[in-house]
């Protein structure tokens, strides 16, 4: 359901598009969220024009599909947005990770750590960099939101493994 939702979103944001600008525009903003694969979109778009959530019109030689959302696709996204109370749960590597860590010598588990908050710190940069770029913004935009919270979860996580490694070093040298 939330690739759909992704995608009704996307159109309601950027207007008509194709599937491969759909696609481009996905790896550009919301794949930093939810991630899909170009062999996903295609099918998704493909059943919500069946389901009339979207409208699909076909121009120029190639065949080129051009889809814009309909009143019933702006409605289910608003319907989602308001009514759908979002999972809490998910599968996060990190987590199980750090629940089987004990499984580890303490050296090994103190440099996966360190490993974890360099990668961590990579990605912040990287989130950063993208809030920089839009800084001009004069309101918050789309996609500012979940960039705020993916900031603070992957600066959380950094510290998070680097204290963490910091404790396990710490109390093999007692």
């Amino acid at each position: 359901m939330s690739l759909r939702i992704a995608l009704l979103g996307l159109l309601t944001v950027s207007g008509p598009a194709s599937g491969y600008d759909l696609t481009k525009l996905f790896e550009s903003s919301i794949n930093n969220a939810w991630q899909a694969r170009h062999s996903q979109i295609y099918p998704e778009l493909n059943k919500m024009a069946a389901e009339g959530l979207v409208t699909v019109e076909e121009e120029g030689p190639r065949g080129r599909k051009t889809y814009t959302i309909t009143e019933d696709g702006a409605r289910e996204l608003r319907t989602w947005l308001i009514e759908k109370e979002p999972s809490r749960s998910h599968r996060s590597e990190g987590a199980l990770r750090a629940f089987l860590l004990p499984t580890l010598e303490p050296h090994e588990a103190a440099a996966l750590l360190r490993a974890e908050a360099e990668s961590y710190g990579v990605r912040l940069a990287e989130l950063e960099a993208i809030r920089a770029a839009k800084s001009s913004w004069k309101e918050p935009g789309f996609g500012h939101y979940a960039l705020d919270l993916g900031i603070r979860q992957t600066r959380l996580m950094c510290e998070w493994a680097e204290e963490t490694a910091a404790e396990i070093e710490g109390s093999t040298r007692s």
